[in-house]
């Protein structure tokens, strides 16, 4: 398929999409999400592929929604159109996601980050929700993940002022996972992805689930859930051969089934 607004790349079993708007930041538009959407699914079912890598440029991952496209939305006209029913696809990926960010990461744009499941950040990141500039707040999520992620107060802060946060203190704050030189941030995010492609992609999907559920459940759901998926991954061949490799102290070769 042909993408305007974003570059689809395989690397082996990483499949990696760069947002790719630069005359506006990689501002977030309903086509460029519509095309975002599509290429996470179309690598989400290709076998051949394992993780995901998902970045922008060095200059910026994203700079927020398109404000352009909003201006002139209505209460009726926003909620009849439903944009957000395609973020809550991006949510549906099974396969792992690495972010890799860089520059500007704001509004719509941290949001969309926090929908991954890992994030790798140069350190000329800037991370923030400054909706509340422009008489909004976030409505793509960033009210609920930013604040289960770095708690009630410095989300207030960082919603109510509108002020960002650089890398590191994203990194002190849980936010990131790692913050590297700019050079380095792709390629460090594709590492870790390679990483993650090399396990059984049979557990690696069910521990994504199961990590997603504590966001949604008690801590008793949770860990139903978890044992459910624990004991599934025992009717599975990847189990079989990984723990045979561990005992003939070799490295497993996991099929997916």
């Amino acid at each position: 398929m042909t993408y305007k607004n974003i570059i689809v790349e395989e690397e082996g079993a990483v499949g990696v999409i760069a947002l790719n708007r630069p005359q506006v930041l990689n501002a977030l538009n309903h086509e460029l999400m519509g095309e975002l959407v599509s290429a996470l699914e179309e690598f989400d079912r290709k076998e051949s592929i394992r993780s995901i890598v998902l970045t922008g440029s060095e200059r910026a991952f994203a700079a927020g929604a398109d404000i352009k496209e909003m201006s002139d939305e209505t209460t009726i006209s926003i909620m009849l159109r439903d944009n957000f029913a395609t973020w809550d696809r991006v949510r549906n990926i099974k396969k792992p996601i690495v972010c890799a960010v860089s520059g500007f990461v704001l509004g719509g744009g941290c949001e969309l980050m926090m929908n991954c499941d890992i994030i790798v950040a140069s350190e000329t990141t800037q991370l923030g929700q400054p909706e509340i500039n422009i008489g909004v707040i976030p409505g793509a999520g960033g009210t609920q993940r930013l604040t289960r992620v770095v708690g009630k107060h410095k989300a207030m802060e960082m919603i109510l002022t509108g002020k960002s946060i650089t890398a590191h203190e994203a990194l002190e704050l849980g936010l990131v996972n790692k913050v590297v030189p700019v050079e380095l941030f792709l390629e460090e995010a594709k590492a870790m992805a390679r990483e993650i492609a090399k396990k059984s992609p049979v557990a690696v999907r069910l521990a994504k689930e199961a990590v997603l559920k504590s966001y949604d459940a008690s801590l008793s759901e949770g860990l139903l859930f978890e044992r459910k998926n624990f004991y599934m991954l025992f009717s599975s061949e990847d189990q079989k051969e990984g723990m045979k490799a561990f005992l003939e102290k070799r490295q497993p070769t996991f099929s997916g089934r």
